[in-house]
C-alpha cells in the first residue's frame, strides 16, 4: 500500500487536530479509507487480541436515515441524564434538518470483538490513530457518539451485518473540512503528583 505524503510532523498533528462539524460533498477515495485503516490497525492492542472491525458507509441517503433514526434514541438518553447544560443540545437534536453526521459523506464505524479483554479501549486507540492519520492528509473528522445506540439495534445491526459478537464502540465521519481548521484550545494538564527518585 503506498504511503501518503503529510504535510505535517506528527507533533503539528496532534496539536492542529480538532472534530470538525462541516464538510465539503467531495467523497473521501476508496485508497484514501484504505489508508485511514491502515492507521488504525497499528494502535496499540492488549494481548494482541487486535479486536477491531469496521463498517464504512458512503451512502448519503443511509446516513440520513441512520441519523433520523438515532436523534430520539438520544434524545431519550438525555431526558434520563438531564441537566440545563443539555437544553441546547436537546433544542439542536429535535430540529429535523439536524444531520448529526454533519453531511459528512463518509462514516467509518470500529466496532469491537467483545471477547477480547479491553475491546473497547483497543477501538478507541485505533480511533485516535485514524483520526489523527486524517488531519496529517488535510482531512476532517469527528466522533459521533450520538449514533451509538442506533448501532444496538438489532434491525440496524443486521443491515450493516455487525456480527452478534461485536459492538460497535467508535463512529467516525471522515471528509473534507468546508471550515477552517483551527486547533481547539485546552486546560493546562492536571497532574496529582510527580514522583522521582532522589
Amino acid at each position: 500500500m503506498p504511503v501518503p505524503e503529510f504535510e505535517k510532523s506528527m507533533f503539528e498533528t496532534l496539536l492542529a487536530r480538532r472534530s470538525v462539524r462541516k464538510y465539503k460533498p467531495k467523497k473521501v477515495e476508496a485508497p484514501t479509507i484504505s489508508n485511514l485503516l491502515e492507521a488504525a490497525v497499528r494502535a496499540p492492542t492488549a494481548l494482541g487480541q487486535e479486536p477491531w472491525a469496521f463498517v464504512i458507509i458512503q451512502d448519503k441517503v443511509l446516513l440520513q436515515n441512520l441519523s433520523d433514526y438515532a436523534k430520539p434514541l438520544f434524545l431519550k438518553q438525555i431526558h434520563q441524564h438531564h441537566s440545563k447544560q443539555d437544553q441546547q443540545k436537546m433544542d439542536l437534536f429535535n430540529r429535523p434538518d439536524f444531520n448529526i453526521f454533519h453531511d459528512a459523506n463518509t462514516l467509518i464505524v470500529i466496532c469491537g470483538k467483545t471477547a477480547a479483554p479491553f475491546f473497547s479501549a483497543d477501538c478507541w486507540l485505533a480511533a485516535e490513530n485514524m483520526m489523527l492519520a486524517a488531519c496529517a492528509m488535510n482531512l476532517g473528522s469527528c466522533v459521533i457518539g450520538s449514533a451509538l445506540s442506533a448501532f444496538e439495534v438489532p434491525e440496524v445491526r443486521a443491515k450493516l451485518r455487525i456480527p452478534d459478537n461485536y459492538s460497535a464502540v467508535a463512529p467516525i465521519v471522515i471528509g473534507y473540512p468546508d471550515e477552517k481548521n483551527t486547533p481547539s484550545l485546552r486546560k493546562i494538564p492536571v497532574v496529582f503528583s510527580c514522583i522521582s527518585a532522589h
